[in-house]
């Protein structure tokens, strides 16, 4: 059965969620009742109830539905991995991954041959009988973090219309020389790819070309010659945070496309611009549930701030 209720009656008034859940004459085990929690199948009086709900007390006449088969509801316990990729949350309309950094979002044709998350999808999806995937938004090939992928165009649409109205919340974590003050606010600028040099250059607010640039910034933490920063994306141009941040003089650690830091400061050697897609959150658009997941920094990063830190201390 898709759905399946029942109504709490005086007998088991007081009863805990789960242990009510686990019943022989419900989902016969604690283990399915914990499991349809952690799935965000339960509901008590029309609300969504979680694993954290498990120990609140029925009260007589109260409803409990559970939804066995709610879209997006069979996803992943734990991150898995394919090829070069962890695998964060997967159900049955969509994926969000871990891309490591030096790996590319798509193929590009100037870049052929160069693995992609795109690419390994592909395969992944081969493996189990499946359709190839669909872009929903990327993150640079230096970049390391988050992204999002559907398995099925409709979902694809759905979330693309999602980040049109700039809905979804996207938080980056970035190393900058310098300290930018005031230590939090917002960036603004109008923006115009050139198509030739392939990077992102200030323009005019009248030029038709252009196309407004949103940041919401704040420092995370201080170093002797840099800062850590968290960046939230309102708007999602392509480099965006890599450009806004150089044309304030805080160029990203690691940057070698767009280079304007303080010449005074001796380079730090890092491998790649400093740069960490670390959350990304949506509604679901199977049933409008919000998802939020979070990256955790990567080794080379967390290296990275160790060195400052030694530094500065």
């Amino acid at each position: 059965m898709s759905n399946q209720e029942w109504i709490v009656d005086a007998a088991a008034s007081g009863t805990r969620l789960d242990k009510y859940l686990a019943a022989e004459s419900r989902l016969k085990s604690r283990g399915r009742a914990v499991s349809a929690l952690e799935r965000n199948k339960v509901f008590l009086n029309g609300e969504e109830k979680s694993v954290a709900d498990a120990a609140a007390r029925l009260a007589e006449g109260d409803v409990v539905r559970v939804w066995m088969d709610r879209p997006g509801s069979s996803r992943r316990a734990s991150p898995a991995k394919t090829g070069d990729l962890e695998i964060v949350y997967e159900d049955a309309a969509l994926m969000v991954l871990n891309k490591p950094a030096g790996l590319l979002s798509v193929p590009l044709e100037r870049k052929a041959g160069a693995s992609s998350v795109y690419d390994q999808l592909e395969e992944y999806f081969r493996s189990h009988g499946k359709k190839r995937p669909f872009v929903v938004h990327r993150i640079d090939r230096d970049t390391s973090g988050l992204v999002l992928f559907a398995r099925d165009p409709g979902t694809q649409d759905a979330l693309k219309a999602q980040f049109r109205r700039r809905e979804p919340e996207r938080e980056y974590w970035a190393v900058v020389y310098g300290h930018p003050d005031p230590p939090s606010g917002i960036w603004r600028d109008h923006l115009v790819w050139d198509t030739k040099a392939l990077i992102q250059k200030e323009t005019s607010s009248r030029d038709p070309q252009g196309a407004e640039a949103i940041s919401e910034y704040r420092v995370v933490e201080s170093f002797r010659d840099t800062s850590l920063i968290a960046v939230r994306l309102q708007t999602g141009k392509r480099n965006q945070i890599r450009i806004q941040a150089r044309l304030r003089g805080h160029t990203l650690v690691g940057e070698r496309r767009y280079t304007f830091g303080p010449e005074t400061l001796r380079p730090i050697v890092f491998g790649r611009q400093a740069l960490h897609a670390r959350v990304l959150g949506f509604r679901h658009p199977a049933d409008g549930r919000p998802l939020r997941f979070e990256a955790p920094l990567p080794p080379d990063f967390v290296e990275l701030l160790a060195r400052l830190r030694k530094v500065a201390g």
